[in-house]
């Protein structure tokens, strides 16, 4: 047991608490600890015994259960006697010195007389504890065999007062602690996973094939399930077990107790009470539900009101609340709504959980005056027994009961928080069956009965009873998934106004550029004969470029200098150096970047020197500006180096020093790489976990520490299916290293070979090759569970602080979320590509909703856009989905309670979401988050607008014939971007149209301009322009009309200049119905156009020679065309 790492923080934390309360009792109830003079717990060897206080004091102060020791805690230091294996395990908190920590002595077991010595040296430490006479212990629990039995001897013969301190000790231990929550949320949910996925589908199934099963064997079946991985959410079965066997009960036999077990009657199929636990790492939880087959109105309501009994008692279990007051508030509710059920009421509501199921001290009951603490975890359960259902068609059905249970963590405020959440309402646990006669009937009542179909959500037939998840019920998964997101929806805008008035009006500082001063005084400036001279001088030490203007020396720091450019003319070089001045960057916004911008600035300076020397010098006057150029440009770039550096700093968040373990068990792992790369070449180093964080070492001595506190997500992915094998940490804050700032850091091994040489000759029984594949299978295995170690080895050291994330590949697919296309991996909180680089992460938590963009029935892909909490932050896109995958991502999103919407246009989500940061309450008083889906009532405006136009325009004989041609010529709009590519591969003469073709553009463009201005004359189309004036969407608000331009502008881009002044000079007064005839117009051209650019070479050179005169002869009237 040397290897296994004991809990030091949680083991000092909980003894404090132990020995603080011994001292000064806080607890009102039961004042059992104030006069005790020592403590005693002993834990023996016998399997039978699953739950007892000695064993669970043992778990919860040390973290594993210890047999055959006697722990004795005294007033001035704590004993264990146990056997020389597991005194080495506490040795770990030996020599442990903290305030309000007694000393800690370990005994070893001496089997050569039987403990006796070691038994009479405990008594005597008892007896000078205090006064010596008052002993602690746990009166109920009783182990056998020889060595318990011997203890319990010696103390008999001491003859000490014994005093049962179960209740406080089991109240003490009741407030959890972190780590103790997540090991109960992680037991709960493997409980709700065998309930949803094993045994809700098992009892459908059975009912779907009418066959005959025993309570027994599904009690039995539920046990084998906990220990495959599909049911346990990915957790060690190791870990987990059975709070107690899961209890199934129909027939009219109902026992609402833990304490019941499952007989061997078949299943019956009307009421069915199902009740089961899971317990991780010592931890229990507990799930009761019950199933109703053709439900009576009555037993509806029953059910009904008992879910609303559970929710009263969520709402009362507050901080402060004495259990007893919760019990008579409750039964005061059910009093007043159904006085009737008092007597079918269960005795009690619920008892406290954690290391033990059921802490019989703390209930839910009318005697218990325990005060509720937050972070106590409570198994609400609530039940209504003996209950007659005279509608029932057999003996069976006649009497029935119902149960339902959850396990509950108590938080600050009210209602407290399930931990089991599997739905229970009647519509989740009904199951309507159908008889054969009744089918016809339903045909004929359909109409009648479709207002009822809401709650029948599981219906069935008596030959084939239907499964929900089988999409032959009422409602199929795309309505059930359409309800939840109707939900979501609801939840989505609220949630975010609060997050939103949370935040407050918090802007963003400017950031004001740090204004460089060359020389803080005149002293400072340099001597050197340059300068006198007037000559350009680089002074290196203060990063300043000395200037003679007007015959003064005027120094200009580095920072101010944009660019510089030299040039040599005749006998002159030139030297333009250009400044920093506002309004350099168009379109930026540059208010901090001047500290006064209303200044005056130089713009530029060009020196001019000659190139000749004259008799007598020893180098020409223009050398000056070559050595001025030369160092301006070296200083500028260290300058820009050091700036960068700065900046990639400047909001860096401190990390705390790792402090180093020197414990050489520490978990460590060898000959990894590190992604990015410290430096440009790669190099391997090992990873070792310390007290508070990681610490990569490389093989050439470079640091990389992790922090544990700093850890946003931790990832192990394996080496199925992929080339390397990896641990992925995603940070909060980024840290730097290889002078550049990180937020994602990979460790990786190759498995095998990443590339293979394709010259080797191969064959398929070839011993090497054999021999390579087995090595390779052998090294994944290994490599696997040496990497599996090394993660649990960290969780268990770090207390469920990092936990590795495992992404699941059955549920990943194909995306491109940067350049190349990838394969997108859920995890259980993330959605992850870590083996291409750079990686993708998508926290969930940090989602607040997806929108699907270009869902549409001919596209083969759509786009994934994820908005986050954060607005200001920018959205994540994912391009080039396979539509395949669409109901799949769906699926995905709605199991993880993540709103989603699809629209069939990319949106500007730049301007969106500026729109919402600059305007928030506008924004969700308007509907919020609404206008993306499409089933709003803007966009049903606008189709019955434009329905009713279609109806209303009647087009004439002219108009049907051009929209005819229009359509034939519908493919040169397809073609468009083709044609342009492959214009833009031959040479500028090729791609440019000629002035012959542009000519004859601009005479159609006028003859259609003149048809189309009659035509309006007429009123031919009055009643469709007052028709397409109707609202546009709050999604082309919000979009501010941007696809109407960039439509306008790709219409008119291969046009003349000529075409261009056309459409605008009259595109103020036409209607819709004309705009799309000027596009059709438009599509003639560019094919016209493009299929010009498909002639011979031979036609080229005539046409070219033929433009070449055309235009000679029509230069002027070309030029008119173009203006």
């Amino acid at each position: 047991m040397s290897n296994i790492v004991l809990d030091k923080d949680s083991f000092l934390r909980r003894i404090k608490r132990l020995y603080t309360e011994w001292k000064a009792p806080s607890v009102g109830h039961d004042d059992a600890l104030s006069n005790l003079d020592c403590i005693m717990s002993v834990v023996g060897v016998d399997e039978d015994i699953v739950y007892s206080k000695s064993m669970a004091l043992q778990l919860w102060l040390l973290g594993y259960e210890l047999t055959d020791t006697i722990s004795v805690f005294a007033s001035d230091a704590i004993y264990f006697l146990t056997s020389k294996k597991k005194i080495d395990f506490l040795k770990q908190v030996e020599n442990i010195s903290e305030e309000g920590v007694p000393e800690i002595k370990l005994l070893v077991r001496d089997r050569t007389d039987k403990d006796k010595n070691n038994f009479e040296k405990l008594i005597k430490i008892i007896q000078n504890s205090k006064k010596g006479k008052r002993l602690g212990v746990f009166t109920k629990d009783a182990y056998p065999g020889e060595f318990c039995g011997s203890w319990k001897k010696s103390l008999d013969e001491a003859r000490f007062e014994h005093v049962d301190i179960s209740v406080i000790i089991a109240y003490l231990m009741c407030p959890k602690d972190e780590s103790e929550v997540n090991y109960m949320r992680k037991a709960s949910l493997v409980s709700v996973d065998i309930f949803n996925k094993y045994l809700k589908d098992e009892i459908m199934d059975i009912i779907d094939s009418d066959r005959k099963v025993k309570h027994v064997k599904l009690s039995e079946g539920c046990e084998t399930a906990i220990q495959e991985k599909k049911y346990t959410g990915g957790l060690e079965p190791t870990y987990l077990e059975m709070c107690y066997p899961p209890i199934i009960q129909s027939g009219g036999a109902y026992s609402l107790k833990f304490s019941a077990a499952a007989d061997k009657n078949h299943l019956h199929f009307g009421v069915i009470v199902c009740s089961l636990g899971a317990r991780y790492k010592s931890y229990c939880s507990n799930i009761s539900r019950t199933f109703l087959v053709n439900p009576t109105e009555t037993m509806e309501e029953n059910y009904t009101f008992l879910v609303n009994v559970q929710e009263e008692i969520l709402k009362l279990l507050v901080p402060g609340a004495k259990l007893c007051d919760v019990y008579e508030t409750t039964l005061s509710y059910v009093k007043k709504e159904k006085p009737k059920m008092v007597d079918n009421l269960t005795k009690t509501f619920g008892t406290a959980m954690g290391i033990e199921f059921r802490e019989n001290s703390i209930v839910i009951g009318p005697k218990c005056q325990a005060l509720v603490k937050k972070n106590m975890v409570f198994n609400v359960h609530v039940g209504l027994s003996n209950l007659l259902n005279p509608e029932a068609a057999d003996k069976e059905g006649k009497t029935y009961a119902l149960f339902i249970g959850d396990t509950v963590l108590v938080g600050e405020q009210a209602p407290a928080s399930v931990m089991t959440p599997s739905k229970k309402k009647i519509k989740n646990v009904g199951i309507f069956i159908k008889d054969d006669d009744s089918e016809e009937e339903e045909v004929d009542n359909k109409k009648a009965s479709k207002d009822d179909q809401g709650t029948e959500i599981l219906g069935r037939s008596k030959r084939n009873a239907v499964l929900e998840s089988k999409l032959r019920n009422e409602i199929n998964t795309e309505e059930k998934r359409k309800e939840h997101q109707r939900e979501l929806a609801q939840q989505l805008n609220e949630r975010a106004k609060e997050r939103l008035a949370k935040q407050g009006n918090s802007k963003e500082v400017e950031k004001v550029r740090k204004n460089t001063v060359s020389y803080k005084s005149m002293s400072q400036m340099p001597r050197e004969p340059d300068v006198k001279e007037l000559k350009l001088y680089v002074d290196k030490k203060y990063e300043t470029v000395i200037m003679p203007v007007f015959g003064i020396q005027v120094p200009f720091h580095i920072s101010t200098i944009k660019n510089i450019s030299q040039s040599v003319e005749g006998e002159y070089t030139y030297l333009r150096i250009n400044f920093f001045h506002p309004g350099a960057t168009m379109g930026r916004n540059e208010g901090g970047l001047y500290p006064q911008p209303e200044a005056t600035f130089v713009k530029e300076v060009t020196y001019r020197s000659s190139n000749v020397k004259e008799h007598g010098e020893v180098a020409a006057p223009s050398s000056n500006l070559n050595n001025a150029f030369r160092l301006i440009k070296e200083v500028q770039k260290r300058f820009k180096t050091r700036e960068a550096e700065d900046r990639e700093k400047e909001d860096l968040v401190k990390q705390d020093t790792l402090i180093l373990s020197q414990n050489k068990g520490n978990p460590k792992l060898k000959d990894l790489y590190i992604r990015p790369n410290i430096v440009t070449k790669r190099m391997t180093g090992s990873l070792e976990a310390h007290t508070n964080g990681f610490r990569y070492i490389s093989v050439r001595g470079d640091k990389v520490d992790i922090l544990y506190n700093n850890i946003k997500s931790a990832f192990f992915q394996p080496c199925d299916g992929e080339m390397i094998i990896l641990l992925h940490f995603h940070l909060k804050y980024a840290i730097m290293f290889g002078k550049k700032k990180h937020v994602d850091v990979q460790f990786y091994t190759e498995v095998g070979e990443i590339t293979t040489d394709l010259g080797k000759h191969q064959h398929m029984h070839d011993r090497d090759d054999l021999a390579a594949e087995q090595a390779e299978r052998e090294l994944r295995h290994k490599l696997k569970t040496a990497f599996k170690s090394f993660c649990e080895k960290v969780e268990t050291m770090t207390k469920a602080q990092v936990e590795f994330d495992t992404p699941f590949r059955e549920l990943g697919f194909p995306g491109a979320p940067f350049r190349s296309t990838v394969t997108l991996q859920p995890t259980s909180g993330s959605l992850v590509n870590l083996t291409e680089w750079p990686p993708f992460v998508i926290t969930l938590d940090d989602v607040e909703l997806v929108h699907f963009e270009r869902v549409q029935f001919h596209l083969r892909n759509f786009d994934m856009i994820f908005v986050f909490k954060e607005y200001n932050k920018k959205v994540a896109m994912v391009n080039a989905i396979p539509m395949n995958m669409l109901d799949h991502v769906k699926e995905w999103l709605n199991s993880c309670d993540i709103r989603y919407s699809e629209g069939v246009q990319s949106l500007n989500w730049v301007k969106i979401m500026k729109t919402i940061t600059d305007d928030p309450e506008g924004f969700f008083a308007e509907g919020g988050w609404t206008f993306l889906d499409p089933e709003s009532g803007s966009e049903d405006e606008n189709e019955t607008a434009e329905s009713e136009e279609d109806e209303a325009y009647q087009p004439s004989d002219a108009e049907t014939d051009e929209e005819s041609d229009d359509d034939d010529s519908e493919y040169s709009e397809a073609s468009e971007d083709e044609s342009d590519d492959s214009d833009d591969l031959g040479s500028d003469e090729e791609s440019g149209k000629d002035w012959s073709d542009l000519e004859r553009e601009a005479a159609e463009e006028d003859r259609n301009h003149d048809y189309n201005t009659d035509d309006k004359r007429n009123g031919k189309f009055e009643s469709k322009k007052q028709s397409k004036s109707s609202k546009h969407s709050r999604r082309d608000r919000m979009e501010q009309r941007s696809s109407h331009s960039k439509k306008h502008k790709s219409n008119s881009s291969s046009t003349s200049s000529h075409l261009k002044s056309s459409s605008s000079k009259h595109g103020s007064s036409s209607s819709p119905t004309k705009s799309s005839k000027d596009k059709y117009s438009n599509r003639d051209k560019h094919h016209s156009s493009s299929s010009s650019g498909h002639k011979s070479s031979k036609d080229k050179d005539k046409d070219r020679k033929r433009s070449r005169d055309d235009s000679r002869e029509h230069g002027h009237k070309s030029k008119k065309s173009r203006h």
